[in-house]
């Protein structure tokens, strides 16, 4: 029991360093750029592992320096309701679980814009029950903390657009040669339609993703 009590005191003391640490961390982003996040030490070391070439592409831009036809695309494709929830879409989650039980088949989605920042800053793509806890605990607190709007920018600065590409600027640049603030709006729609298999995915294949995304656009005003 002694031992026990010991244990549990251990883990309760390294949970709450974790949560003071991510805290201190999402506080710190409200002013400063991440130098690196958890999904992009993830590639640099399955890479090393795997002893293949690694080069990384990022460059990090004003949100006004991203094409808001790409802005549109990714909350469209990725989170409708990314400016009315509080980090966490529950009717999404309550639909997913529905058609989950109604199919027998566990299905992905219902991630939000937050909780795929709170992943790609903190963790790494490996999918785990423990992570995904994590995630629902601190997507409000980086939506209280930093607000849609760096959260979007963030968001579009960080995430995986191909092998050791990241972020909407850098994407452009290799997909399109032009800045992020150029894209048109087929261009945003064929990005956007990559985000969630970024390493299997390219924009010139993405016809039938990205004409559904435009819909959705449209259906949002944009």
């Amino acid at each position: 029991m002694r031992i026990f009590k010991a244990c549990l005191k251990l883990g309760l003391s390294l949970l709450a360093a974790l949560y003071i640490f991510w805290i201190g961390s999402l506080i710190a982003l409200r002013y400063a750029n991440p130098p690196t996040t958890g999904v992009q030490i993830q590639r640099r070391i399955e890479a090393e592992l795997k002893h293949k070439h690694y080069r990384k592409r990022i460059e990090f831009v004003p949100l006004n320096r991203i094409s808001p036809n790409l802005q549109h695309a990714a909350i469209a494709s990725e989170d409708g309701h990314f400016y009315i929830h509080h980090g966490i879409d529950w009717g999404q989650v309550e639909q997913v679980a529905e058609e989950s039980r109604a199919t027998g088949k566990i299905r992905r989605g219902a991630s939000t814009i937050t909780q795929q920042l709170v992943k790609n800053l903190f963790f790494t793509t490996h999918r785990n029950p423990v992570r995904k806890a994590f995630e629902y605990t601190l997507a409000p607190l980086a939506d209280w903390i930093l607000g849609k709007r760096r959260i979007l920018e963030l968001y579009l600065n960080e995430i995986e657009w191909g092998p050791g590409v990241y972020g909407a600027e850098a994407a452009s640049e290799f997909y399109y040669h032009i800045p992020a603030s150029q894209l048109d709006r087929e261009q945003a729609a064929r990005l956007a339609a990559c985000i969630p298999y970024p390493l299997g995915r390219k924009p010139a294949w993405m016809n039938d993703f990205s004409v559904n995304i435009m819909a959705r656009m449209q259906q949002h005003g944009w």
